[in-house]
């Protein structure tokens, strides 16, 4: 459940399929909760504005999704604009940033222009605390300058829900207190560490195009993956899969152009596979503690 973007990635409307891979509820384990509020904030205003307007109230512009690095917010942001046929825009923090004067502002502004006109739309800024943080705590002018921009546009979307802001972070207290006022992002949705059902889900959801030995117990691996987040579980399934090409590379012979059927159709995943991998991988929560004791 991780998902990695460029500096800017700007896309047609994702059924055309052009930057958005295609992502979907049904990709995204151990966070039902979340995903019922999501759809509430973020689909329905997309989907069906006239609700709000026959309630009377306007739509959230932003919302801010925060949890640990890895946790999916990436691909929630995504599967809210795939499942929604709405443009998708993203932006990562850190790199939109110019030392050049009113370039970064520039930018901004032509995202949002771009996002209005394929409305409906969805703009996800992650790591929106780099371009956005507390300006009383901060030394550059640029950064001041971006989140004043930030303001102005997010107030100038128009309350009818054609166009959400939705913002990642795992630091929400460093972003300035005036994006989390009403009319901006007003809407903050947690995502936490997946639970052991959840990592069940994920581990399920990862493994399912996978010929997994009868001796795999996802059970059991949920259990003793505490502290994993979705990302850390799919690099699990993935380095047990090399574990498992591993075993079979002595039997093939790699110059031939292709390989026997039977030794492919033989190929599985072990629970020993799953094993040696959980041995490779360190949790996200504790990677600043593990790089700390190696100083």
């Amino acid at each position: 459940m991780v998902g990695d973007e460029t500096a800017i990635t700007i896309s047609e409307k994702p059924t055309e399929q052009t930057k958005v891979p295609r992502v979907t509820y049904e990709d995204i384990g151990g966070l039902k909760e979340v995903i019922q509020k999501v759809r509430e904030l973020i689909e329905l205003p997309l989907k069906h504005p006239e609700l709000f307007k026959r309630l009377g109230i306007d739509p959230p512009k932003g919302v801010l999704l925060y949890g640990p690095p890895g946790v999916g917010k990436t691909m929630l942001a995504k599967a809210v604009a795939n499942e929604t046929d709405a443009y998708f825009t993203s932006i990562n923090g850190p790199e939109i940033m110019s030392k050049f004067y009113g370039e970064s502002e520039q930018r901004l502004r032509e995202i949002f222009k771009e996002a209005e006109d394929n409305a409906p739309a969805v703009i996800f800024i992650d790591e929106i605390d780099a371009i956005a943080p507390k300006r009383d705590e901060v030394i550059g002018e640029v950064e001041r300058r971006v989140v004043a921009q930030l303001l102005t546009l997010m107030d100038g979307l128009e309350s009818r829900g054609n166009v959400i802001v939705v913002g990642a972070t795992n630091r929400p207290a460093a972003l300035d207190p005036a994006l989390r006022r009403p009319g901006r992002f007003d809407r903050e949705i947690e995502i936490p560490l997946p639970d052991k059902d959840g990592r069940l889900e994920i581990l399920q959801i990862h493994t399912r195009n996978m010929p997994l030995s009868s001796d795999v117990d996802l059970v059991k691996l949920a259990e003793i993956t505490h502290g994993y987040t979705g990302a850390d579980l799919a690099s699990l399934v993935r380095e047990a899969a090399m574990y498992t090409l591993r075993r079979y590379l002595p039997k093939i012979d790699l110059p031939q152009d292709k390989i026997p059927p039977e030794i492919l159709e033989s190929m599985q995943v072990t629970m020993g596979d799953f094993m040696n991998a959980f041995k490779d991988i360190v949790p996200s929560g504790m990677r600043r503690y593990t790089w700390k004791s190696q100083r």
